[in-house]
């Protein structure tokens, strides 16, 4: 399994500041990988109790037997991680609060490739990093994958999203989080996160923002793009013309699917 290096945080001991509402039901936050998992699970550590939190990993399919207790009757917890559709994920998720997290694609192979040529991720890719690859040429391997190395977009998006769509998962697009994370004093963000909250079972408590702007605090993320070291390599902010072709060619209607125009 490849290794991922992120600094520490503190929400643990931020999360003690609050009084926190029971669950009563487990939640599990699912995500495609690099769809803003960590910015989801630290939002939600700010709403539950830490002895209600199962942080023992980001619990995956290889390793989903390991995990089991994560999901055990009588103890509600919350948990995460990135679990693809299968018939062990569903017996496990099944009457669980279910929310899924999703990326637009274009953005999320700009994503995987900060994320892979960062000193962070290591792994099997390894002898791309450090200049050793075009950038062109790296994102045109997270759109279409390296044969027996890693798998290309299209896989990753079938298994991780679209075959959980229909399901009683709860879809969160990362942009529609994002856009409220930066609008906080409104009503429109106010319902946007007692929805959020509300998939948990919890209701939105009086201080809410405060609790969302430590969660959401990018310094807390391991993995936000300016805490990840890329050895000065540089990725585009928006994914070239090409690369979008690319995408919609690997994965013809996948955009649509997820509701992304």
């Amino acid at each position: 399994m490849p290794v991922v290096i992120a600094k520490p945080d503190n929400l643990d001991d931020r999360n003690t500041e609050f009084d926190h509402e029971k669950l009563k039901t487990h939640v599990f936050l699912n995500s495609v990988p690099k769809s803003g998992s960590h910015l989801l699970k630290n939002i939600f550590r700010m709403f539950i109790s830490t002895e209600q939190q199962y942080g023992v990993d980001f619990i995956q399919y290889p390793t989903l037997k390991q995990h089991y207790t994560a999901f055990a009757p009588g103890t509600p917890q919350l948990s995460w991680g990135h679990l693809l559709f299968a018939d062990s994920s569903a017996m496990a998720l099944k009457d669980l609060n279910h929310v899924l997290l999703i990326r637009d694609p274009y953005d999320w192979v700009l994503a995987r490739t900060r994320f892979f040529l960062s000193d962070n991720f290591q792994g099997n890719l390894d002898y791309l990093k450090h200049g050793n690859t075009n950038i062109d040429d790296f994102m045109n391997m997270m759109i279409f994958g390296v044969h027996n190395r890693f798998p290309n977009m299209n896989e990753i998006f079938l298994n991780n999203a679209a075959a959980w769509l229909g399901t009683s998962a709860k879809v969160v697009r990362y942009e529609e989080l994002i856009k409220q994370l930066g609008q906080l004093d409104t009503v429109e963000a106010k319902t946007y996160f007692t929805k959020l909250l509300g998939y948990s079972g919890l209701a939105l408590p009086d201080d809410w923002k405060l609790r969302i702007k430590i969660g959401s605090d990018r310094e807390q993320s391991g993995t936000a793009r300016e805490n990840l070291n890329m050895q000065g390599q540089e990725v585009p902010k928006t994914l070239p013309e090409m690369q979008k072709k690319l995408v919609d060619y690997a994965c013809p209607g996948l955009r649509d699917l997820l509701g992304y125009k």
